[in-house]
């Protein structure tokens, strides 16, 4: 499944494991802390802070300074929100597509199981 969300998102210029993080960044009220963005994402500080400075390199987000001095926090860049807008289409078409594949009764199993983990 992440091959096929990965091929889907790729004209957006992201892997599903980035349009992740950006959209977790998105949905928070303002520029989010690396421990806050770990706990969301439930991934660890050193896997989170390695992501996020990919995401930098490639100008989807910058880092700010964070309520607290001691932690960084990041927020989105413009190209970062273009991303969010290319992907979320290219998201939702991959989201049906596989919902098809697998069938009324069984799309809603596989999200419940998901889910529980």
């Amino acid at each position: 499944m992440t091959a096929i969300y990965d091929d889907a998102l790729a004209p957006a210029g992201v892997t599903i494991g980035q349009f992740r993080l950006l959209r977790l960044v998105e949905r928070a009220p303002g520029p989010l802390c690396l421990t806050e963005l770990g706990r969301v994402s439930e991934l660890d500080r050193s896997t989170i802070g390695r992501n996020v400075r990919l995401l930098q390199r490639l100008g989807l987000v910058r880092f700010v300074p964070g309520a607290d001095q001691r932690e960084s926090a990041v927020a989105l860049e413009d190209a970062g929100r273009r991303a969010l807008r290319e992907a979320a289409p290219l998201w939702d078409r991959a989201q049906r597509r596989i919902e098809a594949a697998l069938g009324p009764q069984t799309a809603p199993k596989l999200r419940s199981l998901l889910q529980s983990l």
